[in-house]
């Protein structure tokens, strides 16, 4: 008995059969069962995929002997002589070899006489489109109305090349691609059945092989059953097919990942002895990038097509996923650039090389941090910590009445201009012009009001351990004597204060520092009224004296450090923010460096806007802390969701920025989590971006003009398009 393909030998007989096209047999079983039967049918669809076996299938259907039903006998004798090809009713047209219009006029010639055996008589026209103009022409008007007894199924790989009219008297079916793992489970079936042993890996090179054409995986199954002597296994597949070993690929990438350029080209080279095609090559490990992504986002998508989902989960973890989307992108890339290198295996060389060096985190040494491969473990990165960024400097809201006395005790003329820029008044005050010029030697807002008194003489280590101290008591007492002529209410929040308090957090931090703040907010607040105006001798008095008072910049007399803001009064007045409240203790705040020799994280706040740091750098820069410094190593903490950017060029920039403002340092750099309570720059220029935000906000609403909008046109103010022009220091 000769030997039958398998192609054939397993073509499927019924529409519950079909392997992949449910879609299609669902409309034809629905037809068949309820007698609505279309006399014109169109299958399209790639080679392969099942176009001529539905037809003869439905052939079958409308054909039967125990009658038109979507399940045929199969036993009976027009079934039976379908299936082998000879029923005489079937009349199957090869319009590739048929295209001239004789050919067309000579079949239709028959199609007035009945069926001679069969229920219907069937034209099956396969490749149809190669029919010419005017077989066309001559199909119109039988297909249009044929007689009740004769059914057309035209099948075709290029639907595009159809008239329209032909379109339009035909129901269209279009016939979907096999995947890989359709045709692997179907192989797995028919290997089974034909006790041949296989391996999985080997069937999905043939599905992968087959390009959605389960016909030629069934042609490739029968040669690698030739092939292997009776087995279809892994190893014979890949030489039959000329296909690259897979490992070759899983070892380039463990390459990548270990960040190892002298193995990266041994490998290389070992794959060069077998004379690969390295575009080949490229295309695979682009593939590979591909699952490897789904690994790190979606673990149970990936599927098993290499026998490989083990390794590919375990090497996802080493990967993140910045380096997983540029590798992908970069070997698109090399793969289009191939063609213009001298030869491939430098191409292949070269686009190696770029993944290294153009790495997100830089080529020095590995990713610290890779992305996770779960979804729980990406609400764990960086997110988080941006998210609590606001909410961080809630102890901090307060702290600008720290500004009061540290204003006298350092004054830094250079960054004069940004006191006055931070307080544009929505209410202007007559004495507030008048009383600008006694801040320009003030330091700006951020020297101090980040963090408490103590943290500002300890450093970071003892934030961390001790409590604040209530240090504002001192400040509260020589107050009175500058407060005695005005008598004014004492100014109260604002709404906007309000807002941004619930929008950032209370500060617990300093409650009795808060309480004994009161008085000096009011007396600050005093002088705003137009009664007060009278009063500018007295000023102008307190300013002849604030030079005295700033030489002994160093000493905490209560006395000279109240005085300086009575001078300031109008100015503060003017300020719709209500920033002088907490403790002001009399200690002047920690410049860079901090009177000690050593940096604190304080004066870390003061001095970061003054390193001249740009892009990756200044970013990292942002979101660290002042862990310790013992005056020659300075080491600073990293929060985790920026590790990912961390390189050494980064740490030598930061470095040498450090030495440029005299802080001269052995500069190291760990990654940890930050304590609660501390803000670094970035947060820090959050929370004052807020802060901004709201100031503004409020002074459009205390506009006139904005309120009579309101009031009679019913104007709605919208908060979020609402920008400040209050400079950005940061």
């Amino acid at each position: 008995m000769s030997y039958q393909v398998l192609a054939r030998k397993w073509r499927p007989r019924n529409f519950h059969e079909l392997i992949g096209q449910e879609h299609v047999s669902r409309a034809l079983v629905n037809a068949l069962d309820q007698g609505r039967l279309h006399h014109a049918y169109l299958f399209t669809g790639t080679r392969g995929v099942g176009k001529t076996t539905l037809a003869r299938i439905l052939a079958k259907c409308l054909n039967c002997e125990e009658g038109v039903s979507s399940r045929p006998c199969g036993v009976c004798g027009t079934c039976r002589e379908i299936d082998e090809g000879r029923f005489v009713d079937l009349i199957e047209v090869d319009a590739a070899s048929r295209t001239k219009v004789e050919d067309t006029r000579e079949l239709l010639d028959n199609v007035q006489y009945a069926p001679t055996q069969g229920r219907y008589k069937v034209y099956l026209i396969d490749e149809v489109h190669m029919l010419s103009t005017h077989s066309f022409n001559a199909l119109l008007k039988t297909l249009e109305e044929p007689p009740p007894h004769v059914k057309f199924l035209l099948a075709t790989t290029d639907p595009q090349k159809l008239p329209v009219t032909i379109l339009s008297r035909c129901l269209q079916f279009t016939l979907k691609n096999m995947p890989p793992v359709r045709v692997v489970e179907h192989l797995s079936d028919i290997l089974a059945r034909e006790e041949v042993s296989f391996e999985e890996d080997a069937l999905w090179l043939l599905g992968k092989a087959a390009d959605g054409s389960m016909r030629d995986a069934m042609s490739l199954t029968d040669q690698a059953i030739a092939f292997g002597h009776g087995q279809v296994r892994r190893e014979d597949v890949a030489a039959m097919l000329g296909t690259l070993d897979h490992r070759h690929v899983l070892a380039l990438l463990e390459c990548l990942a270990s960040l190892d350029a002298a193995s990266l080209l041994a490998e290389v080279a070992t794959l060069a002895e077998q004379g690969p095609d390295y575009g080949g090559v490229l295309d695979d490990m682009a593939s590979v990038f591909h699952r490897l992504a789904i690994a790190q986002m979606v673990p149970s998508a990936l599927d098993n097509g290499h026998g490989d989902r083990d390794a590919l989960l375990a090497l996802a973890s080493r990967f993140t996923g910045e380096d997983v989307q540029l590798y992908y992108q970069i070997a698109l890339q090399g793969r289009g650039d191939m063609a213009n290198a001298p030869d491939a295996r430098t191409a292949l060389e070269m686009t190696l090389l770029r993944m290294l060096a153009f790495r997100p985190q830089g080529v020095p040494r590995p990713a610290q941090t890779p992305l996770p491969m779960t979804g729980q473990a990406d609400g764990a990165q960086a997110p988080a910590p941006v998210q609590q960024a606001p909410v961080q400097q809630a102890p901090v809201q307060e702290a600008p009445v720290q500004q009061a006395p540290v204003q006298q005790a350092q004054p830094q003329p250079q960054q004069a201009p940004v006191q006055p820029q931070q307080a544009p008044a929505p209410q202007p005050a007559a004495p507030a012009t008048e009383a600008q010029p006694p801040m320009a030697d003030e330091p700006p807002p951020w020297a101090t009001e980040d963090v408490p008194q103590d943290a500002r003489d300890a450093g970071f280590r003892d934030v961390a351990q001790d409590a604040p101290q209530p240090a504002a008591a001192p400040v509260s007492a020589p107050e009175p004597e500058q407060t005695a002529a005005p008598a004014q209410a004492p100014a109260a929040p604002s709404s906007a204060m309000s807002r941004l308090s619930a929008a950032f957090g209370s500060a617990p931090a300093q409650p009795e520092a808060a309480e004994s703040s009161a008085p000096q907010l009011a007396e600050m607040a005093a002088p705003q009224p137009a009664e007060a105006v009278p009063a500018a001798p007295e000023a102008a008095e307190a300013e002849a004296s604030a030079p005295a008072q700033l030489e002994p910049a160093a000493s905490p007399a209560p006395e000279p450090v109240v005085s300086e803001p009575v001078a300031n009064e109008p100015a503060v007045a003017a300020q719709p923010l209500p920033a002088p409240a907490p403790a002001a203790a009399p200690t002047p705040a920690p410049s860079a460096p901090s009177t000690d020799g050593r940096l604190n994280h304080a004066a870390w706040l003061e001095l970061f806007p003054s390193l001249g740091l740009g892009g990756i750098t200044r970013n990292i820069g942002a979101h660290c802390l002042v862990e310790h410094d013992d005056g020659t190593h300075l080491k600073l903490r990293l929060d985790p969701a920026q590790s990912a950017m961390m390189a050494e060029v980064h740490q030598d920039r930061i470095r040498k920025a450090l030495a440029g403002q005299g802080v001269e340092r052995v500069l190291e750099i760990s990654v940890a989590p930050l304590p609660e309570g501390l803000e670094t720059p970035h947060s820090r220029r959050i929370r004052l971006l807020g802060e901004r935000h709201v100031r503004a906000v409020e002074a459009l609403r205390a506009d006139p003009h904005i309120q009579s909008m309101e009031q009679q046109l019913g104007a709605r103010l919208i908060e979020e398009s609402v920008n400040s022009f209050e400079p950005d220091d940061f």
